[in-house]
């Protein structure tokens, strides 16, 4: 599997703990007790995605490993 930039957004939730979403991936949420948690599940939950595009022979809309990206939050 090719390396892609993921650019993520990781937010404290008001109740406690942490949304993260990934932007380029419609739909593609997580939420944990902890920042180091919550990382951890949207890394799992973009990398099911992508998994899937594949799998389906759609596209994948991000910008592989090496490629220009002008903010990234996060690398998977």
């Amino acid at each position: 599997m090719r390396s892609y930039k993921v650019p993520i957004m990781i937010e404290p939730c008001e109740e406690g703990g942490y949304y993260a979403a990934c932007p380029s991936l419609s739909g593609c949420a997580s939420q944990g007790e902890t920042y180091l948690e919550v990382l951890a599940n949207i890394q799992e939950a973009v990398l099911g995605y992508i998994e899937s595009l594949i799998a389906h022979g759609d596209p994948v809309p991000l910008a592989p490993l090496g490629e220009h990206l002008v903010h990234s939050a996060g690398t998977i």
